[in-house]
């Protein structure tokens, strides 16, 4: 980057840390807004079970819960970056309550996810915390069963409604690679925390609940989340770099997408969508994102991703190094048909 750029850059980067800045009012305002309605959703669903209503009158209700529950993520999601409150005791003790809620350990994922952000987008730093992504060079080089079982993680179907459930319910039970005792301890409170809720729910009103309501409702909500995680770093043409070569500046701009939803989904997803500016400035919460986006021009992206241009990374799944692009399979064996023509794909 020239020196007249980067003292350009450093100018504008420094006005926005302003929005790391954390508002009680606004933190206290958006667990209001987001627990009571979830709630509330709760004592309806409650009511027409006890009432004997069929269960197609409930779905919807619990599709909306889901929604919320979305919203309750990205707030425990700011707790583990310290955000959200200025007080760290504020963070761990709400993040540690919401996830319960949502099936997700607060200690453990908090270290997971501050290696995310560590090693976005850097090629010889992959593999804690994000989708599993190969080289063009590195399928070509794989085994036969290393290609098969890579196009079976990179098939929506299994992808965004057999992993979510297999991450959130299962493996988040356990500790992820080396851990403290706090963090091992944090985990057992959470898995407790799981387990009376599903038992308190069972009392109230039978374990249906438990398996018509509270599964299929955070089912949906770990859908869409995996949903949001890939398109916030898997788009065309996206950034992926070499050790040597990555900067955490362009991992941010170049490597984390700006999702641009219709405005109702934005405020559900707690404007996440703005995740450029949240690899940017982690610190940031998810209230200030918006402020932070309207008052930077260098932050509004020429060419965000859209809720329709979004699907178009579904048909993406290699880093093409030569290139600089993320491709698909069909176009993987297309170039890798001319430097190795007897080379098989399948």
């Amino acid at each position: 980057m020239a020196q007249n750029e980067n003292s350009r850059v450093q100018g504008w980067f420094r006005e926005t840390k302003k929005y790391e800045k954390p508002s009680k009012a606004r933190a206290l305002w958006q667990i209001l807004n987001t627990m009571v309605p979830f709630l509330a959703l709760w004592a309806v669903i409650l009511w027409l079970h006890h009432s004997g209503q069929p269960y197609l009158l409930i779905l919807p209700f619990i599709i909306v819960a889901g929604l919320f529950m979305i919203r309750l993520f990205i707030i425990f999601h700011d707790c583990t970056h310290g955000s959200f409150f200025a007080s760290a005791t504020a963070n761990r003790v709400l993040g540690t309550l919401l996830g319960i809620l949502t099936f997700t350990p607060f200690a453990d994922w908090r270290k997971a996810h501050s290696i995310h952000h560590a090693n976005t987008a850097n090629l010889d730093k992959r593999g804690v915390g994000d989708i599993w992504t190969l080289t063009l060079e590195e399928y070509q080089a794989a085994s036969p069963s290393t290609r098969f079982w890579y196009r079976v993680y990179r098939n929506p179907i299994v992808l965004f409604f057999l992993v979510p459930p297999i991450l959130f319910f299962i493996l988040q039970r356990f500790p992820s690679g080396k851990f403290e005792q706090k963090t091992l301890l944090n985990l057992h409170i959470t898995n407790v925390g799981i387990a009376v809720v599903a038992i308190a729910l069972g009392f109230l009103g039978g374990w249906d609940l438990v398996y018509l309501v509270e599964l299929p409702m955070f089912y949906l909500a770990s859908v869409i989340g995996v949903w949001l995680f890939y398109v916030q770093h898997q788009f065309d043409p996206g950034y992926w770099q070499r050790d040597e070569q990555w900067q955490a500046h362009d991992a941010a701009m170049l490597g984390s997408s700006h999702y641009k939803l219709p405005k109702v989904l934005q405020w559900i997803s707690g404007n996440i969508g703005l995740h450029h500016i949240h690899h940017l400035r982690p610190h940031i919460p998810n209230y200030n994102l918006e402020r932070c986006y309207r008052a930077t021009p260098e932050l509004q992206l020429a060419n965000p991703l859209t809720f329709r241009t979004s699907f178009a990374s579904l048909n993406l799944h290699l880093w093409d190094e030569k290139n600089q692009t993320l491709i698909g399979f069909r176009t993987a064996r297309q170039r890798l048909r001319g430097l190795a023509p007897r080379l098989s794909l399948s």
